[in-house]
């Protein structure tokens, strides 16, 4: 045992190896002709906090769903679900499209992202992480950081946010696109007038934006 002396000062450390594991459960919707062999392109859809749980079909309460399924182009939709009280985590949504990617035949030059509110954070989040994964970005009002928005100045990203958004203030989401702009990009960004949180039922609903994000390649 060490003799300390009054006045004595003792610099030490503790360090101990701690594992955190994360799960995500998540719903993959595959479309009525999927074939293991014909590649499709994937929508990954990110809700919002409202979502949060033990319940996958909630995922399933806003979003692109119902379009998609209507659509022409084939289309794989995965929808995690991030457990209440938490965030999304951009390494571990990184790891669950790797396993997808494993499992189902997916079309890597066509894999969009898009999310709301707290979707929308982690949409912004995430293809900042992964820049070059994503044949195009559709954050609906959400936010982030400025700088991991200039990450994405080769990236086609479609934003939205309502003018009257008190949840996620429409600055939040200007800012990204601001960033974005400054770094050499081309984001299109969608104000719409008089409408608050709810910038997704608009955006979901509307045949032009996925006219738009499955004419998206990646190069």
């Amino acid at each position: 045992m060490t003799s300390l002396t009054k006045g004595t000062e003792v610099s030490d450390s503790y360090s101990v190896p701690i594992t955190i594991t994360y799960k995500y459960d998540y719903l993959v919707i595959l479309p009525a002709n999927y074939s293991p062999s014909e590649p499709l392109p994937v929508v990954l859809f990110l809700h919002g906090a409202g979502e949060r749980g033990e319940d996958l079909q909630i995922v399933k309460k806003h979003g692109p769903f119902k379009k998609i399924s209507e659509a022409e182009t084939p289309v794989i939709i995965v929808a995690p679900q991030c457990p209440k009280g938490e965030y999304w985590n951009t390494e571990v949504l990184s790891g669950l499209l790797d396993e997808v990617e494993k499992k189902y035949a997916v079309d890597k030059s066509r894999i969009y992202l898009t999310g709301l509110s707290m979707g929308g954070y982690g949409a912004w989040s995430l293809a900042a992480f992964e820049p070059h994964r994503f044949a195009a970005v559709a954050p609906i009002c959400g936010g982030g950081d400025p700088e991991d928005a200039r990450k994405l100045v080769d990236t086609p990203v479609w934003a939205f946010h309502g003018d009257k958004d008190t949840s996620v203030k429409l600055e939040k989401g200007q800012a990204m696109i601001d960033s974005l702009k400054d770094a050499g990009g081309n984001p299109k960004f969608t104000i719409y007038e008089g409408v608050g949180h709810d910038s997704w039922t608009e955006t979901y609903n509307n045949d032009e934006f996925y006219k738009w994000i499955f004419a998206q390649h990646l190069q």
